[in-house]
């Protein structure tokens, strides 16, 4: 692994003045999900307690993306609703709704979302009356994947070179460009005591290939355990990676140093003729700022 190729940022994803404006073509990330007990202290510490607060904390940061992409630049973000009491009563918290709302408030044009099933959930693990109508509740166990764009469609070059390179085969497209993933299978959380949700490499990887190409910049403003960053580097991408809490991201870069680990699994849609190129592109300079 190379300077070049990965730059990791102990900072905060609301602000990031180490990146210029309109320098990164692809965001991928998997923010902390509001109204989920997992983040409760985190949110405490930036003074969010209340569900419009957090989201308040989340908006902040799809404005820094929004400001680093380049016109054209995709927001691919993982994100979960949230079942839990409030102050009147048990309820569903729209997580997916309300970052889409918020994106759309900084300057992001919506696109189609993506929905992916996650396996790991327990199948019997019902809310509610159980077996008894009419107060069971429906089992929580997708997450979306908003996909938000900057502006219009990216301008290219004809016969761009990088884009022609990084092309996807049809099944490829078929399957990923189908709004249900149904064969992913879940990732569990760390388990080193760090504040960290670990989401599977294929979703990254998947929209690493679907919305950048060879050479280009993908960032995680909440880069966590580095999911996205180890399959942008293993794509022949370069990798931005910024994380607020200091434990994790002593982690990061002492992974980062010991180079990235393997992926989980071979990612069986990648095509042989792509794989091969990705895997022997010089690794590509980051740009001075």
């Amino acid at each position: 692994m190379t300077e070049e190729a990965l730059r990791l940022v102990h900072g905060d994803a609301r602000s990031i003045p180490e990146l210029p404006d309109g320098s990164v073509h692809l965001v991928v990330t998997s923010p902390p999900y509001p109204m989920i007990p997992q983040w409760d202290a985190l949110f405490r510490e930036l003074e969010a307690t209340s569900y419009e607060a957090m989201h308040g904390v989340l908006e902040a940061g799809y404005r820094e993306a929004h400001r680093v992409l380049v016109p054209g630049g995709l927001l691919a973000l993982n994100i979960g609703d949230a079942v839990r009491r409030g102050p009147d009563g048990f309820r569903l918290w729209p997580n997916h709704a309300t970052a889409t709302v918020a994106a759309e408030r900084v300057g992001f044009r919506p696109l189609p979302y993506l929905l992916w099933k996650k396996p790991t959930n327990k199948p019997n693990a019902f809310l509610g009356s159980g077996f008894l109508p009419p107060s069971a509740y429906v089992t929580l166990d997708c997450e979306f994947v908003l996909l938000l764009r900057k502006g219009g469609p990216r301008p290219f070059p004809p016969k761009d070179p990088a884009r022609l390179a990084s092309r996807f085969t049809k099944a490829e497209r078929d399957r990923w460009f189908s709004q249900i993933w149904s064969d992913i299978r879940g990732a569990p959380q760390e388990g080193d005591g760090g504040r960290t949700g670990a989401f599977p490499p294929e979703i990254p990887e998947r929209l690493i290939r679907m919305f950048s190409c060879l050479g280009e910049t993908v960032l995680d403003p909440f880069a966590g355990s580095g999911t996205t960053l180890w399959a942008a580097l293993r794509l022949g991408r370069r990798a931005v990676g910024v994380e607020r809490d200091p434990e994790v991201f002593e982690r990061l870069r002492r992974r980062a140093e010991r180079g990235s680990p393997p992926p989980e699994r071979a990612p069986p849609e990648e095509p042989r003729r792509a794989s091969t190129r990705t895997r022997g592109a010089p690794a590509p300079r980051r740009p001075r700022a």
